[in-house]
C-alpha cells in the first residue's frame, strides 16, 4: 500500500475530510480525527480504533497494525506500516476507524446502503 491508496480510501468515506494536524496530514469525520498519514515517518499510517478492533488488527496481522505506546495505543490509535498492509485489509481497518469515530446519526444513515463504502 502507498500513501496515496491511504487516503483515496480514507476520502471515500461519507463526509470525510483532509486536514493537517501535527505536520502530517490527517483525516476526520465530522471534526474527529480517524486516521493519519506519515507518523511517526512516511512509511507509516495511525488509524484510531476501538481497543477491540485495535486487538484483533493487531493480532491478525502483527506486521502491519501495532498498537501505539502509552494512554493513545490503551484507547486504540494502531501504527499501520503501509508496506506491510494489504489493500483490503487496509481498507476494512480504514472503515472500521470511520465507524468507531463517525457520529451515530452518520452510521445510520450509511448501514442501510447495499454498498456502505466505495471500493477503491
Amino acid at each position: 500500500m502507498t500513501a496515496q491508496d491511504f487516503r483515496k480510501i480514507a476520502l471515500s468515506l461519507p463526509e470525510t475530510e483532509e486536514r493537517q494536524h501535527m505536520d502530517h496530514p490527517d483525516f476526520r469525520v465530522v471534526g474527529k480525527i480517524l486516521a493519519t498519514l506519515g507518523y511517526p515517518d512516511k512509511t507509516r499510517a495511525m488509524v484510531k480504533l476501538s481497543p477491540e478492533q485495535q486487538h484483533y488488527f493487531s493480532r491478525d496481522y502483527p506486521n502491519a497494525f501495532i498498537p501505539l505506546k502509552g494512554a493513545w495505543g490503551r484507547r486504540g490509535a494502531t501504527s499501520v506500516v503501509l508496506k506491510a498492509a494489504g489493500k483490503d485489509v487496509l481498507r476494512e481497518a480504514i472503515q472500521a476507524a470511520w465507524r468507531f469515530n463517525a457520529p451515530k446519526r452518520l452510521i445510520h444513515l450509511t448501514s442501510n446502503r447495499k454498498n456502505e463504502f466505495v471500493n477503491t
